[in-house]
């Protein structure tokens, strides 16, 4: 596999800390992708859908939710915290459902990992005419000072994801897409954040050393600043989201 496969299929890995470390999506902007749609919205598909981050979010809305997902530990953990909810194997560019069977497709921090468009070509096909398709993708707020030197503290010899990556390209079956951003935070200690790091693919896919060396520096910065080192404390996260409605 070449590093972008290994990348997107390393998270299995550490499936129980990904379940455990990784946040979970603000509502307004989980809301705004479903807003996509013009038809009303029932049946929903959390395409990639990890360890059920985004399902999360889904089910208090009173929606009928079918998660997709390739790796079976992160299958496990979805079926562990949600098992009330269809979960299959598949991938986004051979999704096992039927043509025209759910009102919306969302995808969680998982569509720059695909082939974007064949994964656009499944998604349309499995839509019914005038769903949503949405992708939400959580990131640290680089505005806030300290959040910005941390990141640079926790480069790794692995780049993070390009903003390039996280657009969508036209297609003839969906609207133009639209963006959004949402301001969004995460509780935190100076160690459940290393953890929540050391998930990333960023950090799983490099040699074992160089990780322990970044997340020790990780955790020495925090340690130094007065906003984190004191106890729990609110990650700065903002959660873009993108959205078009199927023709």
């Amino acid at each position: 596999m070449d590093l972008h496969q290994t990348r997107a299929s390393s998270f299995g890995a550490r499936a129980s800390d990904y379940a455990e470390h990784r946040p979970n999506y603000p509502a307004d902007g989980v809301r705004w992708a479903l807003g996509a749609a013009t038809r009303p919205v029932e049946d929903v598909l959390d395409l990639a859908a990890g360890t059920g981050k985004l399902t999360e979010g889904l089910l208090p809305l009173g929606l009928a939710v079918t998660a997709v997902e390739p790796d079976s530990a992160m299958r496990t953990e979805l079926t562990r915290a949600f098992p009330q909810v269809r979960t299959l194997a598949g991938r986004a560019e051979e999704i096992p459902l039927p043509a025209g069977s759910v009102d919306a497709v969302l995808v969680g921090q998982a569509f720059h990992w695909f082939d974007r468009a064949k994964a656009l070509d499944e998604i349309a096909r499995v839509l019914r005419p005038g769903g949503a398709v949405g992708a939400l993708w959580n990131g640290e707020d680089n505005d806030v000072e300290w959040v910005a030197e941390l990141m640079a503290v926790s480069g790794t010899s692995a780049n993070r994801v390009a903003p390039e990556e996280l657009r969508l390209p036209a297609h003839p079956l969906f609207t133009e897409f639209e963006e959004a951003s949402y301001p969004h935070t995460h509780r935190r200690t100076i160690d459940s954040l290393a953890e929540t790091f050391g998930t990333h693919s960023r950090m799983l896919v490099i040699p074992p050393a160089e990780r322990e060396a970044v997340l020790a520096k990780v955790r020495e910065y925090l340690a130094g600043r007065p906003e984190t080192s004191s106890g729990e404390f609110d990650m700065p996260l903002v959660t873009k989201v993108v959205r078009a409605t199927r023709h």
